[in-house]
């Protein structure tokens, strides 16, 4: 799933911690990041702000159901 225009990055980090199951990014490279992992999060983070000041786009994978609706409701409504 692609998640676009996040401006609410602690929220969003919220929202992967309280997934049930694995969320990972996929970085332009190829590389898979578990954001499970605070360690990964703030790489994540520093590759992302380090490279460019806006953040058009991200690639995640879900690994349950309920965490993609999870996720799609955060982008939707912002929680």
């Amino acid at each position: 799933m692609k998640i676009q225009n996040i401006k609410d990055v602690e929220k969003f980090f919220q929202v992967v911690d309280s997934c049930k199951g694995k969320i990972e990014l996929i970085t332009s490279e190829g590389d898979v990041l578990n954001l499970k992992s605070k360690l990964c999060q703030y790489v994540s983070l520093a590759n992302i702000f380090s490279n460019e000041a806006y953040i058009p786009e991200l690639e995640l994978k879900a690994e349950k159901e309920e965490d993609v609706e999870r996720l799609v409701n955060f982008m939707m409504n912002g929680n």
